[in-house]
């Protein structure tokens, strides 16, 4: 994940920010499933962005240059109330099949900081399909992405739910 400090801070004023995040794919569209930690780096430059805004990287197995590889950009809907988070088991369960030691931080009355659901819903899609001229590198229209089949194609697992040939053409 990707944010920006804000501007009022002390140092890194504007600077980015990335590390790393959990994510977990767990609605049709695309959107994705976040952990929201307060205490976090990147949900206090979220809390701080007036669009709530980040980028996320996904890509298959490990990244290389040769792999194909995603960066959403979007932003963040917070629920802070637990009570009022949409389909919470559905989500709760379909993170924590795709994170199992997740549950050690998940939002409610054990965990060790405050933790809330948080939803990232990307607004522009950048493929890298790998290195060189034989690969689509390029913007995706965000319905295809959203219309795109999380499984991958023809039963492979794809990063960033589809496949793009060297036209720029989804399948």
């Amino acid at each position: 994940m990707a944010t920006v400090y804000p501007g009022d801070y002390t140092t890194l004023a504007g600077e980015p920010f990335a590390l790393q995040e959990y994510y977990a794919s767990c609605y049709a569209n695309g959107s994705l499933t976040l952990l929201f930690l307060p205490i976090s780096r990147h949900s206090q430059n979220i809390l701080r962005s007036p669009a709530h805004s980040a980028s996320i990287s996904i890509w298959s197995d490990r990244p290389a240059a040769s792999r194909p590889r995603v960066s959403l950009i979007g932003n963040v809907t917070l629920f802070p109330d637990l009570s009022l988070t949409p389909d919470l088991a559905r989500i709760q369960a379909c993170y924590l099949a795709q994170h199992p030691d997740a549950w050690r931080w998940l939002p409610g009355p054990r965990e060790p900081h405050v933790a809330y659901w948080a939803r990232f819903d990307p607004h522009a899609v950048y493929f890298v399909g790998g290195f060189g001229d034989e690969h689509y590198i390029g913007y995706i229209p965000l319905e295809t992405y959203q219309e795109a089949l999380p499984g991958g194609h023809q039963g492979r697992r794809v990063p960033g739910r589809l496949l793009v040939d060297q036209q720029g053409r989804s399948s």
